[in-house]
């Protein structure tokens, strides 16, 4: 979305498969660099603020981490650290942001919030994840799928199926995918699938995306529609922003989604399996899949930071035009020096 003249990453929908190609490619050549002991400066001399309405082990991590190898700093904003939509408005609390820092990244409980936030910020947003979405796991998922491509296929040749609750992770890769021109099935029990989720919205969206992509996309309780899959994907059986559903009631529900050596053999050769994590092993996935030679879920965990480097550098390119040139920062600089030498502050 675009607000008060900066562009936004809120929603995967609001971009072209080309520009999200781009932020894919963006962070794996940055990987690239690194890897070989160069650390582009990329962010220097900025400031990432990271608002948490909830605690988090990768997204945290995997931000400061990526400002600290890029030059950068990141400040945590954790609950009951900042005013945000208390006794100031998350309007307000933009506003104050956009004066003091050059990028926020924000993790909420309603999705609404970091709408609002973005709709009052003058500098970038970055969703970390709502109620809604997870589009900053989408990134780093893409970049995982693009690395372990099967052999002779391209990204519109793969299918990739995701097995078990409708989470905004569901929702958000159903969305990412099927934008790349990919095949997509959500496998799950009925009443648990992504029509009947939160992020049931998305499904505008998604066929639009098949419309124009040639994607297909897929809801099913039939075990059958999970053969051929490239790619086997599952979140947790419980939902992050409600109670926390009884172990016996989401067994009795999700137990026969779980990802085991059964389900993995319906894919492909070489068919590979990813997580989002955190993981419930011996629910979700039992521990012969996700520490077998398949697995990709570690990998993913990793391209969490592939996925913030590249976003980050992306989304504050978009600052550059409000730049000083090199004569001004001379000038600038010059003055300063003149008023601290004529009071002798030096």
């Amino acid at each position: 979305m675009y607000a008060n003249g900066v562009r936004h990453f809120i929603d995967t929908s609001d971009f072209t498969k080309e520009e999200l190609l781009d932020i894919i490619h963006l962070s794996l050549e940055i990987k690239k660099c690194i890897k070989a002991g160069y650390y582009p400066p990329l962010m220097r001399r900025k400031t990432l603020g990271m608002i948490f309405q909830q605690s988090s082990t990768r997204t945290r991590v995997s931000f400061e981490t990526a400002m600290e190898q890029l030059g950068g700093h990141a400040q945590y904003l954790g609950p009951g650290m900042i005013q945000l939509g208390g006794h100031e408005t998350i309007g307000d609390t933009g506003k104050v942001l956009s004066q003091l820092i050059d990028v926020v990244m924000a993790r909420v409980i309603d999705h609404k919030t970091v709408v609002d936030l973005a709709e009052a910020c003058s500098i970038p947003v970055l969703n970390g994840m709502s109620d809604f979405n997870h589009p900053t796991q989408e990134i780093g998922d893409m970049c995982t799928i693009v690395e372990n491509l099967p052999r002779g296929k391209k990204l519109e040749d793969c299918k990739v199926v995701f097995v078990g609750d409708a989470t905004q992770v569901c929702a958000s890769l159903a969305m990412i995918t099927t934008k790349l021109g990919m095949k997509f099935v959500h496998y799950g029990p009925e009443g648990h699938q992504l029509q009947d989720s939160p992020s049931a919205a998305c499904l505008e969206q998604i066929k639009k995306n098949c419309d124009e992509s040639g994607a297909s996309f897929l809801t099913s309780d039939n075990r059958e529609d999970v053969k051929g899959a490239d790619f086997i994907y599952t979140d947790v059986w419980y939902g992050l922003y409600e109670s926390e559903m009884p172990k016996e009631e989401r067994v009795r529900i999700f137990g026969d989604y779980q990802v085991n050596r059964e389900l993995m053999g319906l894919g492909n050769i070489g068919c590979k399996f990813m997580h989002c994590l955190p993981a419930t092993r011996g629910e979700d996935v039992t521990d012969e899949v996700a520490d077998s030679d398949s697995s990709l879920c570690w990998d993913e965990a990793g391209n969490r930071l592939t996925a913030m480097r590249g976003l980050l550098v992306y989304f504050t390119q978009y600052q550059r035009e409000n730049e000083t040139s090199k004569l001004q920062k001379e000038a600038a600089k010059e003055q300063l020096e003149k008023f601290m030498s004529d009071r002798n502050i030096v």
